[in-house]
């Protein structure tokens, strides 16, 4: 007697990440507003003490520096980085106790936290979204209207050396037309799952059913 394969999946950890002003808060929210009931949002840990209205483990986890820096010599962390002399991070316990309830958590951290990632955690799904073109990024810098000219700059600087870093992300997403670029990013997530080395013990599984057909097996 056959029994029906229970499909066995690990949830897929996916890191968006990009130039600034390349639009991945916006297309963080509106995925999760559509699709919020399937995947995670990865909560950072943070040495910074709590604004007004935030909530540990909500917004962030919210930790000493004595505590953070521990984490980083466990190797608790998927990665971190220091900004404005306050740590961040995505605890990696978090991330996993998540992925091994078959729960997809998508990770919106810099370029550098992705590659730490990668590092750490191989089989992670890495998505480099940009702009259509320079003369776009630029215009969307501008036009957010909330930093000097010479920082503009420098965020454009910075995004041609971060360019020579696409080639290591698995997908590159132009963010032109907001509802397909969303759209993308979810079919792409949604058919990275049923890659064959994400389902090895699926196909451990039906090889082990197969075994009655095999050739001399009288079974």
């Amino acid at each position: 007697l056959f029994r029906s394969i229970m499909i066995k999946r690990k949830g897929l950890v996916t890191v968006l990440s990009g130039f600034s002003g390349a639009g991945k808060g916006t297309i963080m929210k509106h995925l999760m507003e559509r699709h919020g009931d399937i995947y995670n949002l990865s909560i950072s840990a943070t040495s910074r003490a709590p604004r007004t209205g935030e909530v540990d483990d909500r917004d962030y986890f919210f930790k000493s520096r004595e505590e953070f820096e521990a984490m980083i010599d466990a190797g608790q962390l998927l990665e971190y980085t220091q900004f404005n002399g306050n740590y961040y991070g995505t605890p990696r316990d978090y991330v996993v106790d998540l992925t091994e309830k078959g729960q997809d958590v998508i990770l919106e951290i810099e370029i550098n936290g992705a590659l730490q990632v990668r590092e750490m955690y191989p089989e992670a799904l890495l998505l480099f979204v940009t702009p259509p073109d320079a003369t776009s990024l630029k215009e969307r810098l501008v036009g957010r209207g909330t930093e000097a000219p010479d920082v503009i700059e420098q965020r454009l600087a910075l995004s041609y050396e971060q360019s020579f870093q696409m080639d290591k992300y698995d997908y590159f997403i132009v963010n032109d037309d907001l509802d397909a670029c969303v759209r993308q990013v979810h079919e792409i997530i949604q058919a990275e799952r049923y890659r064959c080395f994400r389902n090895k013990e699926n196909i451990l599984e039906m090889q082990d059913e197969l075994k009655v057909f095999a050739k001399g097996d009288k079974k």
